[in-house]
């Protein structure tokens, strides 16, 4: 029996067949024969994987038919060998490594893969190293460098990632909603079938755009809908035939303490809101790229080719699930009777949000933040400093565009910044929680100033224009800069090369880029209001850490660390998610206490409280209690990380003593940077719920005052 009945899917666009599936059936069952993947095949030592008729009932051929309509023969030749070879890998790295648990040869295992994605490749000796090799010949050839490169790297996720899927199967561990999310994109593998979509349509993305917001969504939300299906039809196979955890819908059962039908039709809810965030990235944020970047005609209709091409793969993909012996798939109505429902749910998704309604004073709930908060002494001196500072930069003045000022001198002091500066960082000296204090102001005054002007106006250009000219304040030879138009820029022109001096070059970039990634995000607030649009829930936390200003924090701590932790281990999975983890922690209890001061006296849209209530169709009281639960299943993560992998990722990685040591220093930091957190926000008058004097939002823009407060500990810069 099945576990629960499949929910209606959202599949708007119908599933085409490419007329060459015969044909690449019957080429693909030579090619994984001669690849020695089936039984009467395979290589001494293999267990059985497959034989002639488990291919031919999963039936990869019709898997690719569907997904690329429209390539030619030997094109779908080529990607249905592809998807052979990555399903291949999948139930052999099960069989081999994942069932006896073995973590050290799944290791050495996965470290030889690399080495096929090659044009000279060494010996394979198993059926993976064999069709990989195989595959990377017949497809690089015809692509750019750029190209090979992202599809390289994609490989290498979906390769080496398996090693965090058997560390949760060894341990027992259910990964929470949000790391699940970003791992899956990784381990799962839809990231690389983006990239094939593109040799498939015969296009590349051109590179300057790769990058940008747009394309990172599409590409992240064309990954979800992939992901999140695929753990709707296959849950009952992996969790009774597999032993296997990391499945949403089995994530969503442990969350939210709900029966699996509950789980999957909130996973389903889930697959529906990143499927519509792909339609809406791709008509609301795709023209403005084209503009941005000046896309010629052909570059324009290679993008849409692109977009197209990730479309015909949700629908195809969802009609193979519906028909391979894989999946657990009976349902009684056919198809096209099933659309029409789930296209008509799929508009509660998206439901519109009247704004300011009335909401009251927030029932704040216990939050999971055990660590103990200190207190700079510095903290008057720093407060003093600031205010200062504030009325040199402009900050209480007036600004053509606004009735009122922004700030007044009687506002900053009550949002007590230099307490929030010494909260977080208690071991600073004078100099540097001066510094720190004056950043975190600067951050908090840009998150006032930029919705009260632009918001308030519905000026995106206007907005644009004042996000191209902050880079302009932030020279990377700390030289001269233009006359500032406001306190925003007076304020950063100042407060740059005071931080910025003692920099190398790498550090200056990586600083200045995070800067530039919090001022873009706001464009992203702004284009939700000028839709009257709540964010997506997944797409609202990833965007809130640039909002709040936490990647800022994190790039700065990891500057003030270069000298002792080598750069590339901050690129290792565990240190980016213990980031994100504290990223989240801080972002998601900032929504917990503005809540009611931006819903109902700001009318603003961006709050996670906000997203998780639209998301599940439910109030303010039934959002809290499952934001608390994402802070703690996020804090506790952090702890994982840090008691249980850190050690193993060192020694990994053969660190010495003394990045040892100040990767221990850098998690402590961490610590006292949620503590922090939490006690500003139950000190400040920043949240105290009552109307401001005109309408802003109040994401705190926190993570920016952590600028280099500890290195400035050690070597002060004088104000």
């Amino acid at each position: 029996m099945q576990p629960f009945e499949l929910p209606d899917f959202y599949v708007p666009y119908p599933a085409r067949l490419n007329p060459h599936l015969e044909g690449a059936r019957t080429h693909t069952m030579t090619w994984a024969r001669e690849m020695r993947m089936l039984d009467d095949h395979r290589d001494p030592g293999t267990p059985d994987i497959w034989d002639e008729a488990a291919l031919t009932a999963m039936d990869y051929a019709l898997l690719c038919a569907y997904t690329h309509p429209d390539c030619d023969g030997p094109e779908l030749d080529l990607i249905t060998d592809w998807y052979v070879w990555v399903f291949y890998f999948d139930d052999h790295f099960l069989e081999v490594f994942k069932k006896p648990r073995d973590q050290d040869g799944a290791g050495a295992y996965l470290d030889r893969l690399p080495l096929f994605m090659s044009l000279d490749p060494p010996e394979p000796v198993n059926a993976v190293e064999r069709g990989l090799a195989d595959l990377w010949a017949r497809t690089v050839p015809s692509k750019s460098d750029a190209w090979r490169e992202r599809f390289s790297v994609s490989t290498l996720n979906l390769l080496r990632e398996s090693l965090w899927e058997l560390s949760n199967i060894s341990t027992g561990r259910l990964p929470n909603p949000v790391e699940y999310i970003e791992m899956r994109r990784k381990v799962g593998g839809a990231p690389w079938s983006a990239d094939l979509a593109e040799h498939a349509a015969g296009v590349e993305l051109p590179e300057r755009v790769v990058g940008t917001r747009p394309l990172r969504v599409l590409k992240d939300t064309f990954s979800d809908g992939v992901h999140l299906r695929n753990d709707i039809f296959s849950y009952q196979r992996e969790t009774e035939s597999e032993g296997e955890v990391n499945n949403c819908v089995l994530v969503m059962e442990h969350f939210l303490r709900t029966a699996p039908q509950a789980a999957a039709d909130t996973v389903n809810d889930l697959l529906t809101s990143r499927l519509r965030q792909f339609e809406n990235t791709a008509v609301t944020e795709l023209p403005h790229i084209f503009a941005d970047h000046g896309l010629d005609p052909a570059e324009q209709a290679a993008v849409a080719a692109y977009v197209k091409a990730l479309q015909d793969w949700q629908s195809g993909g969802h009609e193979w699930h519906m028909r391979s012996s894989r999946y657990m798939n009976s349902k009684s109505l056919g198809m096209s009777a099933a659309r029409i429902p789930a296209l008509l749910d799929s508009t509660r998704i998206s439901r519109p949000h009247v704004p300011h309604q009335k909401v009251g004073p927030t029932p704040l709930p216990e939050f999971d933040i055990p660590y103990p908060p200190r207190v700079n002494p510095h903290r008057e001196r720093a407060g003093r400093a600031t205010l200062a500072w504030a009325r040199e930069m402009g900050m209480f003045s007036p600004h053509p565009r606004l009735p009122v000022s922004v700030w007044s001198a009687e506002r900053l002091t009550g949002m007590a910044l230099e307490t929030c500066a010494a909260s977080l960082d208690p071991d600073a000296g004078p100099e540097a929680l001066d510094l720190a204090t004056q950043w975190l102001a600067f951050g908090t005054y840009g998150d006032d100033f930029f919705p009260a002007v632009f918001n308030r106006d519905r000026d995106m250009a206007g907005a644009k224009l004042f996000n191209a000219r902050v880079a302009s304040f932030m020279p990377l030879d700390c030289g001269a800069t233009p006359a500032p138009e406001n306190a925003f820029e007076a304020a950063l022109a100042d407060l740059w090369p005071r931080t910025a001096l003692p920099m190398d070059d790498r550090g200056r970039r990586e600083f200045r880029a995070a800067v530039e990634h919090m001022v873009e995000s706001w464009l992203w607030e702004l284009n939700n209001h000028l839709q009257s649009r709540v964010p997506d829930p997944v797409d609202y936390i990833e965007m809130r850490r640039h909002t709040f200003g936490s990647e800022l924090t994190m790039a700065l701590c990891r500057i003030e660390h270069s000298r002792e932790i080598p750069a590339h281990v901050f690129e290792t999975r565990t240190l980016r998610e213990i980031d994100a983890s504290a990223m989240d922690v801080a972002c998601l209890l900032n929504d917990c206490f503005s809540y009611q001061k931006e819903i109902e006296y700001e009318g603003e849209l961006n709050n996670g409280v906000l997203a998780i209530g639209n998301f599940f169709g439910c109030g303010r009281d039934e959002a809290l209690p499952i934001v608390n639960d994402l802070i703690t299943s996020r804090r506790r993560q952090f702890e994982h990380l840090a008691e249980h992998e850190l050690l193993a990722l060192a020694a990994d990685l053969d660190l010495d003593d003394t990045a040892r040591a100040a990767l221990a220093a850098y998690v402590d930091e961490l610590r006292d940077w949620m503590a922090g957190i939490l006690k500003w926000h139950r000190e400040t008058d920043r949240y105290d719920e009552r109307p401001p004097s005109i309408p802003k939002p109040s994401g705190p823009g926190t993570s920016a005052f952590y600028l280099f407060t500890r290195e400035r500990a050690r070597n002060p810069i004088t104000s």
